[in-house]
């Protein structure tokens, strides 16, 4: 372990880990250019280094990614990344409301702390935490699915069942294609490119960029800018007091960003869900949730960042990446001729712990970075509307079309994009059509795949047993019930009032 911390402070190791850190800034910033494409573009450019310092360049990049899909999810309510769409929850109300720079620095900072977390889990955790998760079978995975549904709650507004019909929306169109179950074509069309689905990315970008943009351009008359920003002396110091002022918060996001991570599929978007959720339902004050609370930055930004280095855990001990970038390292790995698995950690442990203390580091360097580039970064906020605009569409239109080279994507994107504009004045917030999105292809796999298993066992064995499903079973009941609880004290006092 002390060897390999040495090899990752080495300076050769903090070089290419800092200009891997640069490059996510940019990556992550930039609507639609995800981490994994980022990872991806700059596999072939570690070629030429070393395995160790090529990984490390790998890793900063993906980690600095996490933070900065926040930066226009926030500041434009567009986000980055799916795993940023929380963030946008409460960080476009903080910027509308003159709080932009502690939208930012909130965001950097619990990246940092989310990543040093989920860095510590590699180093110090692997082996158990990998021992939970291989509980984890698709009817686990569809329970962690519809409970991270259960946000739905604090997403819909003022109608519940809007809130419900949107997610159902979002769940339909990730449907599109060809069916898990009986291999059948759906809602294609008859158009040859729906068979393989709706990109991902390009449907958020839809969901959220476009009407985003229509909305600038109505307002063009009426607003000249997002929104008002003076720079504060002291913000910087105010937020991060603010931010570890809450431990409690801070380790319950931290738990469960890092134990999502390790969940092969699950991801950092579903870590940020339900890290969301849970600090929604164990605040003592919910009524801020949705209207510029810091703790929906801090609770989403914690947790998609410790799933970060988390999702490296079962790929360096069982050889299973635990998400998208995570098998982009580990294709470069076996470019090397390295094996993901117990045979690289027990032949190269060194390799793995210097991985490990180089997201760690990173997540350092990110929070210097983010701190330095923030007062230029919230100054995105004071281009005028008719600049930003079409910029930001333009920007919208490459990420659609860049993920699968399909200029089709971005007639989906835009068709999306015009339908979430036109059902928003009719009380249909974006957030649950996008959480319905993202929420289905984890879903129904997990259920065609347990419906599966259960005519050779039965149906009750494979959903209502084992403890994992009975906790995640309870955790949905309670989340629902406390939304619902909290909705009919919500009704009964404006009633007396």
């Amino acid at each position: 372990m002390f060897e390999a911390l040495l090899m990752a402070i080495s300076p050769t190791y903090l070089m290419y880990m800092t200009i891997g850190v640069l490059l996510g800034l940019v990556v992550g910033t930039l609507p639609g250019l995800t981490a994994t494409m980022g990872t991806a573009l700059l596999v072939p450019f570690t070629f030429g280094l070393p395995t160790g310092e090529g990984i490390a360049m790998l890793g900063g990049l993906y980690v600095c990614a996490m933070f900065s899909d926040a930066i226009p999810a926030c500041l434009v309510n567009t986000p980055g990344t799916p795993a940023a769409m929380a963030t946008g929850f409460d960080g476009h109300p903080m910027v509308k409301q003159g709080r932009g720079q502690e939208a930012i620095v909130a965001a950097c900072f619990s990246s940092a702390l989310g990543t040093i977390f989920g860095a510590a889990c590699y180093l110090l955790l692997a082996w158990p935490m990998v021992s939970v998760a291989l509980k984890f079978g698709p009817p686990q995975f569809f329970w962690l699915g519809v409970f991270a549904l259960t946000i739905i709650g604090s997403l819909a507004g003022k109608s519940i069942l809007k809130g419900l019909a949107g997610a159902a929306i979002g769940i339909i169109i990730s449907c599109i294609g060809i069916s898990h179950a009986a291999e059948v074509n759906r809602f294609t069309l008859n158009i040859p490119e729906l068979r393989g689905g709706v990109s991902l990315v390009a449907a958020l970008i839809g969901v959220f960029a476009v009407p985003q943009v229509l909305s600038m351009i109505l307002n063009l008359r009426k607003e000249e800018y997002v929104a008002e920003y003076k720079p504060e002396k002291g913000v910087i110091l105010k937020t991060i007091i603010k931010v570890v002022s809450a431990p409690i918060h801070f380790l319950r996001s931290g738990v469960i960003g890092a134990f999502i991570g390790i969940l092969p599929g699950a991801g950092s978007p579903i870590a940020a869900i339900v890290s969301y959720n849970e600090a929604l339902r164990w605040s003592k004050d919910k009524s801020q949730y949705g209207k510029g609370d810091v703790r929906g930055v801090t609770a989403s930004e914690i947790a998609n960042n410790a799933a970060a280095p988390a999702a490296m855990i079962p790929l360096v001990t069982l050889g299973v990446p635990g998400s998208a970038p995570a098998a982009v390292i580990a294709g470069a790995l076996m470019l090397r001729g390295l094996n993901p698995g117990p045979e690289l950690f027990g032949t190269n442990a060194t390799l793995v712990y210097s991985f490990g203390w180089s997201l760690l580091i990173a997540g350092i360097v990110v929070f210097f970075i983010g701190m330095l580039a923030t007062p230029i970064l919230v100054r995105i906020i004071k281009i005028p509307l008719r600049l930003l605009a079409p910029l930001i569409m333009f920007l919208a239109i490459i990420g659609a079309y860049a993920i699968r080279n399909n200029v089709f994507d971005v007639y989906l994107m835009l068709i999306i994009g015009l339908f979430v504009f036109l059902i928003r004045p009719l009380g249909f917030h974006p957030g649950p059509i996008g959480l319905g999105f993202i929420l289905g292809p984890i879903i129904e796999p997990s259920l065609v795949q347990a419906l599966y298993i259960s005519h050779a066992v039965g149906v009750q064995r494979v959903f209502f047993s084992g403890s994992v499903s009975i906790i995640l079973i309870s955790l949905s009941v309670i989340s629902v019930s406390a939304v619902a609880i909290s909705r009919y004290r919500s009704r009964k006092k404006e009633n007396a009032s």
